[in-house]
């Protein structure tokens, strides 16, 4: 079984520390990861510039790239042959609701789905980071769980989060929808020393809709998380009403 696992945290992170180790216990692992952190750079390529490559100390791969970056060279220069699976993670953060569509962590995960590899994100949704540590026999739990299944969907990623509980207190596994969420005061406007205006984007309280099967209810209620997302973003059930609107040129 051969495991390729990345990140957006970077390869220093502990969360990729912790991942990879409780992936060695399914098979032989390749780590490739950014240099420095890449959150929410979403799916981005690097396309005006080239990429290097260096090994460190232990023997991963650090590309000065991104997730998406990580996972195209690791297919098709590092690794003696396809990957089995791709996972990636753990974030240094939740990745639930509409943060999927920025965030890095699920991008290095969704691309290669789209390259057909079976792929896994794991998110930690509290911030002690320094403790991730304890989750990796839950996180082997998870991996063992669905890869022990016979098919993997067609075209799907797993999305998972962890709770920011002790992980000996975790309730169970939930398999959930995307949470809705919205953030506001997310920009803060400030004057820099020239005395010209900045704008830092981010921050801000996070309001949630809470649905009962969404992944910030289980969260919240101490489960983990385990969302199947889709590549097909086509809105199937307005086809037909959309084709009755009859546009033209």
């Amino acid at each position: 079984m051969q495991i390729l696992c990345t990140n957006d945290d970077g390869y220093l992170a502990v969360g990729i520390g912790v991942l990879a180790a409780a992936a060695r216990g399914l098979g032989s692992v390749t780590v490739v990861a950014p240099d420095r952190e890449q959150s929410a750079t979403s799916n981005s390529l690097t396309l005006h510039h080239p990429l290097r490559a260096r090994r460190s100390a232990d023997g991963a791969f650090v590309v000065d790239g991104t997730p998406t970056d990580c996972v195209i060279l690791a297919i098709n220069e590092f690794m003696d042959g396809r990957p089995d699976y791709c996972f990636s993670g753990i974030n240094h953060g939740a990745n639930m609701g509409e943060d999927v569509l920025y965030s890095g962590t699920v991008a290095g995960a969704m691309e290669a789905t789209v390259i057909g590899i079976p792929a896994i994100a794991f998110s930690y949704a509290g911030d002690a980071f320094e403790d991730l540590g304890a989750w990796e026999d839950v996180v082997a739990s998870v991996l063992r769980g669905i890869m022990g299944k016979d098919d993997f969907p067609a075209d799907t990623l797993f999305n998972v989060n962890l709770p920011p509980i002790d992980p000996a207190k975790v309730k169970g596994v939930r398999i959930t929808s995307l949470g809705k969420r919205r953030y506001s005061d997310s920009l803060t406007k400030a004057i820099d020393p020239s005395g010209r205006d900045y704008y830092w984007i981010g921050g801000g309280e996070v309001i949630w809709t809470v649905a009962e099967d969404s992944d910030f209810t289980a969260i919240r209620e101490g489960y983990v998380s385990v969302t199947p997302l889709h590549l097909d973003l086509t809105n199937h059930k307005l086809l037909e009403e959309i084709r009755g609107w009859r546009l033209t040129l």
